[in-house]
């Protein structure tokens, strides 16, 4: 069975979501994401410990610097699934991706590209 995700999903793989660091979330949003979603095990069942309870600290982190400078929380959320919730994961890519497009592009995308022309 293939999923079926929007394409314009890009996909980074880390061997644990807390390998994603707070400085990783926010470079996406400055080279061009509208959206950022990080995908990680379940609660209390993460195989490096405490890893998936990290990177939702830091992407709480992340939901309130993305508040203060005026680009919304909304733009960054954490889900915790299964290796074995494939179908799930490829629901909340395109649920989330109809969430990103209601919001509109990124206010950073938006000013670099006014900089650029």
């Amino acid at each position: 069975m293939r999923l079926q995700y929007p394409t314009n999903i890009h996909i980074i793989k880390v061997p644990c979501t807390g390998r994603v660091d707070l400085i990783h979330l926010l470079l996406a949003f400055e080279q061009g994401a509208d959206g950022v979603f990080v995908a990680g095990c379940l609660e209390g069942d993460c195989h490096y410990m405490h890893g998936n309870l990290y990177a939702r600290k830091r992407v709480g982190r992340a939901k309130e610097i993305l508040d203060t400078i005026g680009v919304g929380r909304d733009r960054v959320e954490m889900y915790n699934l299964s290796a074995g919730q494939g179908s799930r994961w490829a629901e909340i890519a395109r649920e989330f991706t109809e969430r990103i497009r209601g919001l509109g592009p990124s206010p950073i995308r938006v000013a670099h590209e006014k900089k650029a022309a």
